[in-house]
C-alpha cells in the first residue's frame, strides 16, 4: 500500500485539502460572475479542474481551479460568442467547445514536450500580459462595486464611469468597501481562517440583515452539474475563428500560469515537478470542466500555498480541496444565492492588485529602454485591445529587438552565443590552480554574450544543480555585454535562493551595461555588496583564499 500512498502524510493531505478549498470556494463564485457564466460555472470548474488536475498533473501539492487570468479570457470568449449569437444560451456551445479544445491543446502540449518552450517567454511580455490582466479585473468590477451592471470591455468601463456617481447603489458599495477592508485587515487578527471566506461570510450577513436593497448572485442550482455534450454541436461555422482564437490563448496561459505555480510549489516543498504531466492534468481537468459547464482554470497560487503551508504533501491533497468543493455544491443552494455581487467585486479587486507585477513597474525606469517598451505596450494592449494581440505582438517585438541589439554587439565583436558552463568540469588556465584546491566548496560559472530572456531558465535550471556543500559561488561576467530585464530577474531570484542557502555569490568582470542595470534595481549592493565585486577574478580568488583557509 506504500507504494501508492505514504499514510504519514494522510494528516496534512486533510487539513491542506479542506483549507484550500475554503480559500477557493468565495473566489470560484466570484470568478464565475465575472466570466458572465454564472457563479454555478466557476463552481463546477473550480471542481473539475481542482480534482482531475491533482489526480492526472505532474506537481503533488498542487491546486487547481478558475484564476484570474484564465477567467479574464473566459469572459472575452463569453463577450464574442454572444456579440456572434445574440444570446448567453445560443453563445454556450461556442464558449464550451472553446473551453473543450483548449483543454485538448494542454494534453498535446504535455504529450510534445511544448511545456519545454513556454518558459522561454520574454519576462516583459509575461509581466505587461498579467498586469493587463490584473487591471482588467479591477477596471470590470468598478460597476459591480457600485451594484451596476458591467460593460463587457474595459473601454466602455472607462467612456461611462461617470455614471457610477449618479446612478450607483450606496449600500452595494459600502458592503463591497467592508469586503475589501476585511479582506486586508483580516489577517492581522488571525490567519488560521482564511481572508477571503471570513470577507465574504461578514459582508453578506451584514447586507442580510439590514435587508439593504442589492443586486445578488440569484439561485444556484444544487446537486449534479448536466453534462453539456449535447450544447458542442452543430457548431456555427462563422465561430470556428472565435473557437480556435481562444482555445489557443487558454491553453498556453493556462500552460505559463500552471507552470508558474508548479515552480513556486517546487521551491517550497524542495520537490521538482513533471511539466508535461502537469499540462496533460490541466488538460484532463479542462476538458471535463467544459462537459459539465465550467469555466476552465490552472494551478491556482494561493491556493497552492495554502495547501502546503497547511499540509499538503501529496496530490490527495488536492483532490481533497475538490472533493469539498462538490460536497459544498451539493448543499450550497440559498445560502450561496444570497451574496452580494458588490461583495464578489471587493474580494475579486484586491486580486486583481495582485496579479500586477508592481516589481516590474517599479523598474520601468532602470531596465533597458525596449524591454520597458515591450511591458507598456503588452499592458495597454491586453488591457484596452486584444488578449491574443498583446501576446503575440510582444513576444515579436521582445525577439525583434534582442535580434537588433545581438546584431549591434556581433558587429562590435563580441561573443553572442548563450552559452554557459554548468558542469565545473573546465576550469579557464587562470582558475586552475584555485580549482584544484578548492572545488568542492567554491563553483566557478562561466557566462558568454547576453543574459537574456532565451537563456534564463537555463540558468536558473544551472544554479539550482549546484551543490548544497559549497560556501560561495563566483560568476564570472567577463564576456556578458548586455542584460536585459529576464536575465536581471533571474539573476536576482537565483542570489536569493543561493542567500538562503549560505552562499556567497562574487562577480568578477562586470561591464558597464550590467552593473549598471544591477545597481539601478538595487542588487548592487542589497543582495550582492561592493566587497563582493571584482574586475579581475585573481582578486575574487584571493578574498576567497583569506575567508577559506
Amino acid at each position: 500500500m506504500k507504494k501508492f500512498y505514504n499514510f504519514k502524510y494522510l494528516k496534512g493531505d486533510l487539513t491542506g485539502g479542506l483549507v484550500a478549498g475554503v480559500v477557493a470556494l468565495p473566489l470560484a463564485l466570484a470568478f464565475g460572475v465575472q466570466s458572465g457564466m454564472g457563479a454555478a460555472a466557476g463552481l463546477y470548474g473550480a471542481i473539475a479542474v481542482g480534482i482531475f488536475a491533482a489526480i492526472f498533473g505532474g506537481t503533488a501539492t498542487q491546486a487547481s481551479g478558475p484564476t484570474g487570468p484564465m477567467t479574464v479570457v473566459s469572459a472575452a470568449l463569453v463577450t464574442a460568442a454572444i456579440e456572434l449569437t445574440g444570446s448567453l444560451e445560443s453563445a454556450m456551445g461556442i464558449i464550451l467547445l472553446a473551453f473543450l479544445l483548449g483543454g485538448a491543446l494542454q494534453i498535446i502540449f504535455g504529450l510534445l514536450n511544448i511545456a519545454g518552450y513556454v518558459k522561454y517567454f520574454p519576462y516583459p511580455v509575461v509581466s505587461g500580459f498579467m498586469s493587463g490582466v490584473g487591471l482588467i479585473i479591477i477596471i470590470l468590477q468598478l460597476f459591480p462595486l457600485f451594484g451596476l451592471s458591467s460593460p463587457k470591455s474595459t473601454v466602455a468601463v472607462i467612456q461611462n464611469l461617470s455614471s457610477i456617481f449618479t446612478d450607483g447603489n450606496w449600500h452595494a458599495l459600502a458592503l463591497g468597501a467592508l469586503t475589501v477592508v476585511i479582506y486586508y485587515l483580516f489577517p492581522k487578527l488571525t490567519k488560521s481562517i482564511p481572508s477571503a471566506l471570513a470577507a465574504l461570510i461578514v459582508a453578506s450577513l451584514v447586507g442580510y440583515f439590514l435587508q439593504w436593497d442589492v443586486p445578488i448572485i440569484g439561485e444556484i442550482p444544487s446537486g449534479l452539474p448536466e453534462l453539456q455534450i449535447d450544447t458542442f454541436f452543430p457548431v456555427d461555422p462563422n465561430a470556428y475563428g472565435i473557437i480556435f482564437e481562444f482555445a489557443a490563448v487558454l491553453a498556453v496561459l493556462g500552460s505559463i500560469d500552471s507552470l508558474l505555480t508548479s515552480v513556486i510549489a517546487d521551491n517550497m516543498t524542495k520537490t521538482k515537478h513533471n511539466s508535461n504531466r502537469e499540462l496533460i492534468g490541466q488538460g484532463v481537468g479542462n476538458i471535463l470542466a467544459a462537459v459539465i459547464g465550467g469555466i476552465p482554470g490552472a494551478g491556482a497560487t494561493k491556493g497552492t500555498v495554502v495547501n502546503i503551508n497547511s499540509g499538503g504533501r501529496t496530490r490527495l491533497s488536492g483532490t481533497i480541496h475538490g472533493l469539498l468543493l462538490f460536497a459544498v455544491l451539493m448543499g450550497l443552494g440559498t445560502m450561496a444565492a444570497n451574496i452580494p455581487l458588490s461583495v464578489l467585486a471587493g474580494l475579486l479587486i484586491p486580486i486583481g492588485f495582485k496579479i500586477i507585477d508592481f516589481r516590474g513597474l517599479k523598474h520601468l525606469r532602470m531596465v533597458p529602454r525596449a524591454d520597458a517598451a515591450v511591458m507598456i505596450i503588452v499592458l495597454l494592449i491586453t488591457t484596452f485591445g486584444s488578449l491574443i494581440n498583446a501576446v503575440v505582438i510582444g513576444v515579436a517585438l521582445a525577439s525583434l529587438l534582442f535580434m537588433k541589439k545581438s546584431s549591434e554587439l556581433a558587429k562590435k565583436g563580441m561573443d553572442v552565443g548563450p552559452v554557459s558552463d554548468f558542469d565545473g568540469s573546465r576550469p579557464w588556465q587562470d582558475e586552475q590552480e584555485f580549482y584544484e584546491k578548492y572545488k568542492d566548496t567554491v563553483i566557478i560559472k562561466h557566462l558568454y554574450g547576453p543574459l537574456f530572456f532565451g537563456f534564463t531558465s537555463y540558468f536558473r535550471d544551472g544554479i539550482k544543480t549546484l551543490s548544497k556543500d559549497i560556501k560561495a559561488l563566483v560568476i564570472r561576467m567577463d564576456r556578458v555585454p548586455y542584460i536585459d530585464q529576464s536575465g536581471i530577474y533571474a539573476l536576482e531570484d537565483s542570489i536569493l535562493e543561493l542567500r538562503t542557502q549560505g552562499v556567497e555569490v562574487i562577480f568578477t568582470g562586470l561591464k558597464e551595461q550590467p552593473l549598471n542595470q544591477l545597481k539601478s534595481i538595487g542588487m548592487i549592493p542589497d543582495l550582492v555588496p561592493e566587497e563582493d565585486l571584482f574586475e579581475k577574478v585573481d582578486g575574487a580568488f584571493t578574498y576567497l583564499k583569506q575567508k577559506l583557509d
